[in-house]
């Protein structure tokens, strides 16, 4: 198995191929050999999962995917790449590569094509820029037993927060509801080629089998959970009454009082069962 992590095999690799690197599609390539099996390992990757890997660059992660799953799905949107994987991954039969956009892919059908009798999982050093859609496809998609993802400490971090921290936000609500995210550990910018400017850290997402909160309406609960972030620092009741503008600034302070909190709370205070109990009595008023 070739060492894609040494920078004495990745450089002339690289060189081969006529190989550059593209800051437009986020790319930076793993040299340090403990991340990627580190991933493998703590994502808990064995012989009865499927991984769906999202952008396996040069190999480095799929390779440590490979020698632990049952099957691995690659989805990859740069063919450039193409000779490079054939060379450093082509050895293992369990792996598939996609060439495409998973953006623009139907992951649930994918996953039930390539994984049957499998427990699907998702791993992915994924790009800063297009990090955000990536997760959110990967959640929505409801079909995986874990999501693992190298990301900015920073997400990584948003991902996790607690309410009333300065780090929640909508999309660390966005995350939760779907799946309960542990921290792992930090990935040092040094461990890359080239080297990015931030630190970063993987975080692995525990996709809830049964959400355990009563919301009968899912639109109306991610209305009111942006409504209340986009006015972070105001109260409740001026987030409500912009983001419902049926409701009136009368009508959101009526919806709060009703749902037994105070005039003056901030949405960025609130769970997610808390931001359940507005959203439930938006539905109701609406009969």
């Amino acid at each position: 198995m070739i060492d894609v992590c040494d920078t004495n095999v990745m450089r002339p690799l690289l060189l081969e191929y006529g190989f550059h690197f593209s800051k437009a599609k986020g790319q930076n390539f793993l040299i340090a050999p403990w991340v990627p099996q580190s991933i493998a390992e703590k994502a808990g990757v064995e012989k009865c999962a499927g991984v769906l890997e999202i952008g396996p660059g040069i190999g480095s992660l799929t390779q440590q995917l490979c020698l632990r799953a049952g099957k691995v799905c690659a989805v990859e949107v740069d063919g450039r790449l193409r000779p490079i994987l054939e060379k450093t991954v082509g050895e293992f039969p369990n792996l598939e590569i996609v060439w495409d956009d998973v953006l623009k892919l139907d992951i649930p059908s994918l996953v039930g094509e390539k994984f049957g009798g499998l427990r699907p999982m998702a791993c992915a050093n994924l790009p800063y820029y297009i990090t955000s859609p990536i997760l959110s496809a990967l959640l929505e998609a409801d079909c995986f037993d874990s999501v693992t993802v190298m990301v900015q400490k920073e997400v990584a971090q948003r991902i996790a927060a607690a309410p009333g921290s300065s780090d929640y936000s909508a999309f660390t609500v966005f995350c939760q509801y779907y799946a309960q995210p542990e921290l792992l550990f930090e990935v040092p910018a040094n461990c890359f080629l080239p080297q990015p400017k931030v630190t970063s850290a993987v975080i692995q997402l525990k996709v809830r089998g049964e959400k355990p909160w009563d919301i009968e309406d899912e639109d109306t609960f991610f209305r009111v959970v942006r409504a209340s972030f986009a006015m972070r620092r105001k109260k409740l009741s001026n987030g409500l009454a912009a983001g419902f503008p049926e409701l009136g600034k009368a009508g959101a302070a009526e919806v709060i009082q009703t749902a037994g909190f105070d005039a003056n709370v901030r949405g960025e205070t609130l769970s997610i069962p808390e931001f359940a109990r507005i959203a439930q009595k938006i539905s109701a008023r609406r009969g």
